[in-house]
């Protein structure tokens, strides 16, 4: 016990501001680190002083008297006692560090399980030290607040990476963005029975959680570029072509909801609206259903016939016979003065008309012959009609040779065919037809029977015969013509958007073709009877020179030395002919001279080059501002000769639809 007062003793001689530097340079880490962290320090300290008190022992030789002793623990504990007041300034830290030990006996077990952690954090805090005022405060701060703040500062702080990473990527460990911008459900101007969310990815095989962010970030106003460049962990990456399908179905089911509401409104002001009908209406999800509901209720239309046996008030009769077929009687429906109701055949086919109204227009119905549907062969086939075959035009008819007898599977057939199918039909020169195999109805029937509809008591052998034609007449009178018209949808929405994507391939290809710059060139516009025109253009699409040639009227021979003169005055060695009337001639006019080296010296070569809208553009007011004082035809050879030179300047000239790069069967 003598030697820890010594100890202390010695260090309250250095507690000024002065000395205090140098004492901490001279001292090595492991010793700041017991000097600031005094739980390390007293755990290695206890051990060694029963060591040092025997060592104490061993070098005294006398024994002391039990007097001596006793005036020896008081001078220890009188020292003890006034020790503690001069290094109060010096052993501030540890004086802090035993006060939450002594209130709380927890927080020692967490200090402990901590303690590799620790020095690292003081190591910090002490090299920061160094370079601040050596002074020590008179202030006592509390421990535990800023040992959770250098917790927390050290998970989020690192040295390679800024700030605002670190967050994101501590937030999405696998970089996976946030999957909701806010609420599960998103509310539409107008609401259906059907998600819009879940809608809109069976559409577009687009993940729920992206349409739900796609969906918000649209109506935010949001452009397509920039969601594409600025939002991708929100899209999960998505091209922009991918978001402009998303956006086109989202426009779509809007557009259904919208008309649907519409519909709803009209018909409630007239009158028509039932409970079955709003549920029919709000579950409808594209224009195709819509109109298969809402049609026998339009203005002008004579009705259905499910309508005409409910204003005749069969209707209780066809739902008694799905819910209480025990108590049903027809007979007492019959009234021999009404038409409609006359006897008992009359009364089962409005019950027939009715059940077979609800069995085309039950969602659960329409998606179970739905997915039949994709598991069977169905094929789309066209004939010859026989009108157009009387008193249609030859011309026409052999356009459409290959679709007189034509068949093919759904799933295989091609874009092109489906619009030359639909050009056909419009010209009321073909006769289409969507074939289902009777499979698909036999299946059906039996499943609406035994299962969707199956009645909840026991039914008599004649209403179990009234339900299975009900059955049938729903599949054959509604439910096909339905499937025929989504299918011919279908095709053709796809054909359509094909046409328009090939469309900009093979615009993107020809715009970006390579110009051939730096040389004179002849454009060539081929013709019989009103010649060829020639134009020569500068290295800068200047007009150097035109004029028209007779190549294929006998005069072939005189016509070369004009051309071969022209070509030596202006240096030109590279001939551009025009794809049109009397290509193939003038190329072998041109392909022959070139083979007997009639040119010489020069080193002429040919080209040909598509000139679809050559002639459309001649006569356009662009060229008429461009070259005013030059002849139509002798516009549309500049207009070859530049097509060459420099494709992207000369085509943007021309509208898109004449330059002849779209779906062509």
């Amino acid at each position: 016990m003598s030697s820890l007062p010594r100890r202390v003793k010695s260090e309250p001689k250095a507690p000024t501001s002065e000395e205090l530097p140098s004492f901490l340079n001279s001292t090595s880490e492991s010793e700041e680190e017991e000097e600031e962290w005094e739980p390390k320090s007293k755990i290695a300290r206890r051990p060694r002083l029963p060591k040092k008190t025997q060592a104490k022992t061993k070098k005294s030789a006398a024994p002391r008297s039990t007097v001596a002793r006793k005036m020896v623990k008081k001078i220890a504990i009188k020292e003890e006692m006034d020790v503690s007041l001069p290094i109060a300034p010096v052993e501030d830290n540890k004086m802090q560090l035993l006060k939450p030990k002594e209130e709380n006996a927890g927080s020692k077990l967490k200090s402990l399980n901590r303690m590799p952690e620790v020095p690292k954090k003081m190591e910090i805090n002490s090299f920061q030290g160094k370079n601040q005022n050596s002074s020590v405060s008179d202030e006592k701060p509390s421990t535990s607040v800023p040992v959770v703040k250098q917790e927390e500062c050290e998970e989020e702080f690192a040295f390679d990476e800024q700030p605002s990473k670190k967050i994101k990527l501590s937030a999405c460990p696998e970089g996976k963005p946030v999957k909701n911008l806010g609420g599960n459900k998103i509310k539409e101007e107008f609401e259906m029975n059907w998600d819009i969310v879940q809608a809109l990815s069976e559409i577009t095989n687009v993940e729920p959680w992206v349409c739900a962010n796609l969906i918000r970030l649209f109506q935010e106003e949001n452009t397509i570029p920039f969601i594409a460049r600025y939002r991708k962990e929100l899209i999960n990456n998505l091209e922009a072509d991918a978001l402009r399908e998303v956006q086109h179905a989202l426009e779509e089911l809007r557009t259904v909801a919208k008309k649907t509401h519409t519909m709803i409104q009209k018909l409630k002001k007239e009158g028509k609206l039932s409970s079955c009908l709003l549920k029919g209406l709000l579950n409808c999800r594209t224009l195709e259903e819509l109109d298969h509901v809402s049609s026998p209720y339009k203005t002008g239309s004579k009705g259905t016939k499910a309508q005409r046996a409910k204003q005749l008030g069969l209707e209780p009769a066809a739902l008694s016979l799905l819910q209480n077929p025990v108590e049903l009687n027809l007979f007492s429906y019959i009234r021999p003065n009404t038409k409609g109701l006359a006897n008992i055949q009359e009364v089962e086919a409005g019950v027939q008309h009715i059940l077979a109204d609800i069995f085309a227009k039950d969602k659960d119905t329409l998606d179970f012959v739905r997915k039949l549907c994709q598991k069977r062969y169905i094929s789309i086939q066209s004939t010859l009609a026989k009108v157009s075959s009387k008193n249609g035009n030859e011309k026409d008819i052999d356009k459409f040779q290959l679709y007189h007898e034509f068949s093919c599977n759904i799933k295989n057939i091609q874009h092109h065919q489906i619009l030359a199918i639909n050009r056909g039909e419009n010209l009321k020169i073909l006769t289409v037809k969507v074939n289902i195999p009777d499979g698909v109805k036999n299946e059906f029937c039996w499943w609406c029977v035994n299962e969707r509809w199956r009645p909840k008591q026991f039914l008599k052998p004649e209403f179990m015969r009234l339900l299975r034609s009900s059955v049938e007449d729903a599949y054959k009178r509604l439910i096909y013509p339905l499937l025929c018209r989504e299918f011919r949808s279908k095709l053709t929405s796809d054909a359509e958007k094909e046409s328009v994507m090939m469309f900009g391939r093979n615009l993107r290809q020809l715009l970006l073709t390579s110009p051939v710059r730096g040389r004179a060139l002849m454009g060539v516009d081929p013709g019989y009877k009103h010649g060829c025109k020639l134009a020569i253009i500068s290295p800068t699409s200047q007009i150097l020179h035109t004029d028209v040639v007779y190549l294929h009227s006998g005069q072939g021979f005189r016509e070369a030395e004009k051309i071969k003169r022209l070509l030596l005055q202006y240096n030109c060695s590279t001939v551009v002919i025009g794809n049109g009337t009397a290509c193939r001639e003038t190329e072998a006019y041109f392909a022959d001279l070139i083979m007997k080296k009639y040119f010489a010296p020069l080193d002429v070569v040919y080209c040909i080059v598509s000139e679809a809208g050559a002639s459309i553009y001649s006569v356009s007011p662009e060229a008429s501002k461009e070259m005013p004082d030059l002849d139509p035809n002798l516009r549309s050879a500049v207009s070859i000769a530049r097509r060459v030179q420099d494709p992207l300047a000369e085509l943007v000239k021309i509208e898109p639809k004449h330059i002849g790069v779209g779906m062509y069967q």
